[in-house]
């Protein structure tokens, strides 16, 4: 059994994993901060040479947050590619670091619709978040230890439903409220559900490459998003934008990931986002509903 050192476990991301069958097909270790504070150079020192070549692979899932949400988006750069570099400092004490990504390392001011691995580069982001990816994509190019998964829209429990839009819109038609769109655009979606197959394949596997766009067959309109959850909760709920016209589409080419990983069918979204109403429906009491009467 082999054994897994993931970071951010208690994140929306890191919470799935460890809920999950990848949960009793490894042994995951998942270190609150107190035990492991990645932007703490001592504090990573010290975990490794009391671990030292404690584990096969790493799952890097750990980031400060800069969302609309976050209390403190001070630092963000600085915070996040300094836990990811003093992580990879240690890259010799494990088998091979799987660094969860983001479609944001192509730049958000110039996406293109299914953008390919090879469009890195294209153009350096100018917002802090998708920098980091980009200074931290550069770095996994010529390493032979890393894997970048670069993960464009994932929806799933325990996100933050007061911004995330699918969560957002379910939780909003459980209590009868508009469902409120910032402006229509293409996204790609995937089930947090299927990320754990996914992640199960580059634990086992030696990959051809070093960066993966995980991003479902295709995209879908936010519009279209909305009209389902209607559909679902039986309802015929108020769809409204808060902008007119159509935003830059948000997705990524996936034949690389598809090439190596034979057979492998992402869920139907209409599931998926039933799956995830009828959880919502099961879990209502813990939805404050005043986290929905505002729109960030």
């Amino acid at each position: 059994m082999k054994k897994v050192l993931l970071t951010g476990g208690s994140g929306f991301i890191g919470k799935n994993i460890t809920e999950s069958y990848l949960s009793k097909k490894y042994q995951i270790y998942a270190p609150n901060r107190t035990e492991l504070d990645l932007s703490n150079d001592e504090s990573v020192h010290n975990f490794f040479q009391k671990n030292k070549e404690s584990f096969d692979i790493v799952i890097h899932s750990a980031c400060k947050p800069g969302h609309r949400n976050s209390s403190d988006i001070g630092g963000l750069f600085y915070n996040n590619s300094r836990m990811f570099f003093n992580l990879a400092k240690y890259s010799d004490s494990f088998g091979k670091i799987i660094n969860i990504g983001s479609g944001a390392i192509y730049d958000m001011r110039h996406y293109q619709p299914k953008m390919t691995e090879e469009y890195f580069g294209q153009s350096i982001p100018s917002d802090e978040h998708g920098f980091c990816k980009y200074v931290v994509g550069k770095y996994i190019e010529n390493s032979n230890k890393i894997v970048d998964l670069r993960v464009f829209g994932i929806f799933g429990k325990y996100e933050d439903y007061a911004i995330r839009f699918i969560s957002n819109a379910i939780c909003k038609a459980i209590h009868n409220l508009p469902i409120t769109i910032k402006q229509n655009r293409k996204f790609d979606y995937i089930d947090i559900d299927d990320l754990m197959p996914i992640l199960e394949f580059f634990i086992e596997t030696k990959t051809k490459y070093n960066s993966y766009n995980i991003t479902p067959d295709s995209s879908i309109e936010l519009l279209k998003i909305a009209e389902i959850v209607n559909s679902i909760s039986k309802k015929d709920l108020p769809i409204n934008f808060a902008l007119e016209g159509f935003g830059l589409e948000y997705s990524g080419d996936n034949f690389r990931l598809k090439k190596e990983i034979k057979n492998f069918e992402f869920k139907k979204i209409e599931n998926s986002i039933s799956d995830l109403y009828d959880w919502y429906s099961s879990n209502k009491n813990n939805i404050n509903k005043q986290f929905l009467l505002t729109d960030k």
